[in-house]
């Protein structure tokens, strides 16, 4: 093993040990490693970033900033220990600061989904029994796909029917209750899982294998499932192509569960706190952006404050 790789192993485990989820992060900086062993280089520098973009492949200029927001990282803990390490310029490859908007799903899309997922091949039945329900429990719930492929078989009460998110984004951990409906379907996924396993594995969502399912893993299975019903078009060599994202999902749930408040005379400041809780964000000003971000319910919010308003003008 060279000293770069033995270097990210120890980058990574510091990062973990502070609470981040690094799956991607780590494939990324494997395959940087990966190429500058291959060059026979010991020390980062832009110009072995750039020609390990030449050989990496096709991708958007958006996705290659994240790339290089990784490799910065690395290289900066790098140049901490060794300064003959060059940290790559940010603008080498500027990207865009912008969220993108949410794609919202209908509930026949939901139902699609689920139905293809439930029909994926596997050797066992375990990819579409896992995908199935992994999918359904994130529409329900709202959970990021980190925060399920986490989840351990001891992190899902089945009786009090509650999740113990013990990896939650930034290292924080919560407990999210869940409708009587979802914790039926999750003890009927465990108990066939656990059949077709022949024993209760240490993670909750497994694989064929009987391993924990990847969010990589998730994602892709979630891009075979859209291009199969019509919303991603097909792509070669089983890429995922572009289109609705499983994270849209966690979206969908925030959104519906705002419009259902307007729809129902329900104060949305008063009730936003809830939300901002269960969905585990750090601020209320992350859950309102959905306000802003879905036309829905930016008119409904413009329609609740054009009346409050005119309540107010009233002589």
């Amino acid at each position: 093993m060279s000293r770069l790789s033995e270097d990210l192993d120890r980058y990574l485990a510091i990062r973990r040990g502070l609470g981040f989820r690094l799956d991607t992060a780590e494939r990324v900086l494997r395959r940087f490693a990966a190429f500058a062993d291959g060059e026979g280089a010991e020390h980062v520098s832009t110009a072995l970033f750039l020609r390990w973009q030449e050989t990496f492949g096709r991708a958007n200029q958006q996705t290659w900033a994240r790339r290089l927001s990784m490799v910065r990282l690395f290289a900066q803990w790098l140049c901490g220990i060794d300064p003959r390490h060059e940290v790559p310029p940010r603008a080498l490859i500027p990207g865009r600061g912008r969220r993108a908007r949410p794609y919202i799903y209908s509930d026949g899309e939901i139902r699609r989904i689920l139905e293809a997922a439930a029909e994926l091949p596997s050797i066992n039945g375990i990819r579409a029994l896992t995908c199935s329900t992994l999918f359904g429990l994130i529409a329900v719930s709202g959970l990021r796909i980190g925060e399920a492929v986490f989840l351990d078989a001891a992190d899902v009460d089945l009786e009090a029917g509650i999740l113990t998110l013990r990896r939650g984004k930034g290292g924080t951990a919560r407990l999210l209750p869940l409708a009587a409906s979802t914790t039926r379907r999750l003890a009927a996924y465990a108990s066939e899982r656990d059949r077709l396993l022949g024993a209760t594995p240490d993670a909750f969502f497994v694989s064929d294998r009987g391993g924990r399912l990847t969010a990589c893993g998730a994602r892709g299975n979630f891009a075979a499932v859209c291009q199969t019903i019509g919303l991603r078009p097909p792509e070669k060599y089983h890429r995922y192509g572009r289109g609705p994202r499983l994270h849209d999902l966690r979206h969908t749930f925030a959104v519906r569960t705002l419009i259902n408040w307007y729809r129902t005379g329900q104060d949305p400041a008063r009730e936003m706190i809830k939300l901002t809780s269960y969905l585990g964000h750090a601020s209320p000003v992350h859950t309102y952006w959905y306000i802003e971000a879905v036309p829905d319910l930016l008119e409904l919010a413009s329609e609740r404050a054009a009346a409050s308003l005119a309540w107010e003008v009233r002589p």
